[in-house]
């Protein structure tokens, strides 16, 4: 075993080779699999009825701390679209949650602080998260592996400007206007809590590797409303501090982060073995604007699930079709299954990508 490795539980899967060759680790390392492979972010329910049913009368954060229940709804696509990896049933604010802060997510708005955090007394009560309290996202994580085989399981985690964006708003906000308020006029602070938010889902995606993740992404939602300026200097660093967390295991990196058109060269620096890219560029246009060779991930516009399958097909192939002069090419959405995706059009792009 190469010191690389040294981190892995003996049975993890990469270790015993159970997911090492699995298209979707092949295409994340630079390999051109037989299939390209695909998975859907959100696919962990959403659109999915049997998703509706498990998590009927069940809070979403209760929902993502029964290991059971988290399994459950984890492995549902896998099941039903036949996808070349399963995502992790979580939320971006499940660590914050375990952290000690009051959050919960009200339905049809999202995540919703108590007390949103805004002050440099805000920060300094935020305390570090103590690893014992990831034990039910551990026993989940080992849950699905265990049923997934040779099929590799996506780590989940939200970037820390994203992060930061929810603390400071007290709930969603597409403009973040107090949260890049607090970036200007409080840098130490900012700085502070950047690195708290770092620190938070690093542990968690930490722990979900240590369990059996074979690949880990971390979403960037709201990062698009930065200058470019601001992102290299204020928010970067601390994105490469989320990634440093898995330093020593040696398991490829995702980064997703919405509206990050003007960025993306700033983002393989910061340990991304694999960028994805939004539906607003071409993956040609991105992989010249990063300027370096390395795989991509993306990226069908969610806004054609709805379009007649002459069209959503026609653009597929077209995806597709750029995504083959790259190191690697993962097939997934430019963002999030919407909710009201009809569940047979995923299942039908996962069949058509498999049969050509």
């Amino acid at each position: 075993m190469s010191s690389a490795l040294s981190l892995l539980p003996v049975g993890h899967p990469l270790t015993d080779g159970r997911t090492a060759r699995s298209p979707l680790v092949r295409a994340a390392r630079g390999d051109r699999p037989e299939t390209t492979p695909v998975w859907f972010m959100r696919q962990a329910g959403r659109s999915l009825p049997e998703y509706r049913q498990s998590r009927a009368g069940v809070d979403m954060l209760e929902a993502c701390l029964r290991p059971e229940l988290a399994a459950e709804i984890t492995l549902q696509p896998v099941r039903r679209h036949g996808v070349d990896a399963a995502v992790f049933f979580s939320d971006i604010v499940t660590p914050v949650l375990l952290a000690g802060v009051d959050v919960s997510i009200v339905p049809g708005r999202g995540p919703v602080l108590a007390e949103p955090v805004r002050t440099a007394s805000d920060v300094l009560a935020l305390r570090p998260i103590d690893p014992a309290v990831l034990q039910p996202i551990s026993e989940a994580v080992a849950l699905v592996v265990a049923e997934l085989g040779d099929i590799p399981l996506v780590g989940f985690g939200g970037a820390p400007y994203t992060l930061a964006s929810y603390l400071v708003e007290g709930g969603p906000s597409k403009e973040q206007l107090r949260t890049r308020a607090l970036m200007k006029t409080d840098p130490h602070t900012w700085a502070a809590l950047l690195n708290w938010c770092a620190d938070v889902t690093g542990a968690f995606v930490r722990a979900q590797v240590q369990a059996g993740a074979s690949i880990v992404q971390l979403f960037d939602s709201w990062a698009g409303s930065l200058s470019r300026a601001d992102y290299q200097r204020r928010v970067a660093p601390h994105t490469r501090r989320a990634f440093d967390a898995l330093r020593g295991f040696d398991v490829p990196k995702i980064h997703f982060g919405l509206g990050l058109s003007e960025v993306l060269d700033l983002v393989p620096p910061l340990g991304a073995d694999v960028v994805g890219v939004d539906w607003r560029l071409p993956l040609g246009v991105a992989a010249t604007r990063i300027g370096r060779p390395l795989p991509l991930q993306g990226n069908i516009d969610p806004a054609l699930l709805t379009a007649p399958w002459p069209v959503l097909a026609a653009h597929v192939d077209d995806v597709l079709a750029r995504g083959a002069d790259l190191p690697g090419h993962i097939l997934n959405l430019g963002h999030g299954v919407p909710p009201e995706t009809d569940p047979t059009v995923l299942t039908r792009i996962v069949e058509y990508v498999h049969g050509r």
